[in-house]
């Protein structure tokens, strides 16, 4: 990356691929144009905790167990005051005591989700593009505090090609920004188009990876567990990957790859273990059907999914022991930190009980080398 020249000699044993910053209560209002200000999310008192609204989204959303890692199970809440979470989610400085405390060289930084999809999904373009820009500016000054151990992830916009082009083009010289993040297709929709190949030949010649945090979003979030609600989205919570296979499969049947063959994605928090079930699944379809010069695809399905994704996993044995039918090349571990699923400070504890048996090489490759 551009500006990382002076890091590359550095021996990184632990970097987290996979951790959360926790937004300060002005990222928006401060940043957004004064016109928007009334309508950018912003922080508000209950009786129960502090929580993020934002006009037209009926449910607000708290953070306390997006800032829980640091607390013990009995104290972790899903309402809290801004003033009682950890300063590592919005103070680099005290992130980097945090990822010493568990023995992390470096992180990459990516939003608190349910927030973030307050940007993404917006539907009207300026103001959808102010929240993205502002957020992308807070993350670069931050991560940019020390770009050696924090690498920032800025949202790449989703209300038209021309805006996306234009922010991956400004946010790729921002020396804090390690990758970008895509919460729905650049064209404005869940449904992969050709008409999103400008946006990825931008992101391929920025250097850039893109990146899609457990799945991609165009409506506004709601909250998951209200009392007397059973919800997909509850469902969907425990069980990160479903809609990653299916973002897979989108991306395979575009020709992407082969109109693009450098571009690659990397899958985050959805874990690895379905890797192996989903490449012999779409080989085995792909081989029942006509292979002739009409075929959708020029190779075998998992020979795109080996060439061009990665993912990351927090706690998957499954993935660690069949890491060679997954790729040990396309693996990187991760802690979620500081939400309440993170194992800190004990992650090297963690790491070490499924990897006893992992040779060095690969040991090094999946917990700092991809």
């Amino acid at each position: 990356f551009q500006g990382y020249e002076p890091y590359v000699r550095l021996r990184y044993r632990l970097i987290d691929a996979d951790s959360h910053i926790n937004e300060p209560p002005g990222v928006w209002v401060d940043r957004v144009p004064a016109r928007y200000r009334d309508l950018v999310p912003r922080m508000e008192h209950f009786e129960q905790g502090d929580a993020w609204v934002m006009e037209g989204v009926k449910d607000p959303i708290n953070f306390g167990l997006n800032a829980g890692a640091t607390f013990s199970r009995a104290e972790r809440r899903p309402w809290v005051r801004f003033e009682e979470i950890p300063r590592g989610g919005h103070e680099p400085a005290a992130r980097l005591e945090e990822l010493d405390t568990d023995m992390i060289d470096a992180a990459v930084l990516y939003p608190t989700p349910r927030l973030s999809h307050l940007a993404i999904a917006t539907q009207d373009p300026d103001l959808h593009l102010a929240m993205v820009r502002a957020y992308n500016d807070w993350i670069a000054e931050y991560a940019g505090y020390e770009p050696s151990r924090l690498g920032g992830m800025a949202i790449i916009p989703n209300r038209g090609i021309e805006q996306a082009v234009d922010e991956i083009r400004r946010v790729a010289s921002m020396p804090g920004i390690a990758g970008l993040l895509v919460g729905n297709y650049p064209h404005g929709d869940p449904d992969l188009s050709p008409e999103d190949d400008p946006v990825w030949e931008a992101v391929e010649e920025s250097g850039l990876k893109p990146h899609i945090h457990v799945k991609l979003v165009n409506e506004m979030p709601e909250d998951i567990y209200a009392p007397g609600k059973i919800t997909q989205g509850r469902a969907a919570a425990d069980l990160r990957f479903l809609q990653a296979p299916a973002t897979m499969v989108q991306f395979l049947n575009s020709g992407v790859f082969d109109r693009i063959p450098d571009l690659e994605v990397v899958f985050v928090e959805v874990d690895a273990g379905w890797v192996p079930y989903v490449k012999e699944q779409l080989d085995n379809r792909f081989r029942r059907r006509a292979v002739d010069p009409k075929s959708r695809l020029k190779k075998l399905p998992s020979e795109y999914i080996e060439e061009h994704f990665s993912f990351t996993y927090i706690t998957d044995s499954y993935a660690v022991r069949n890491r060679h039918a997954i790729g040990v090349d396309r693996l990187m571990w991760s802690s979620d930190f500081p939400h309440s699923g993170a194992d800190w400070p004990d992650s090297w504890r963690t790491i070490t009980a499924v990897m006893d048996d992992v040779p060095a090489d690969e040991r090094h490759a999946i917990l700092a080398g991809n």
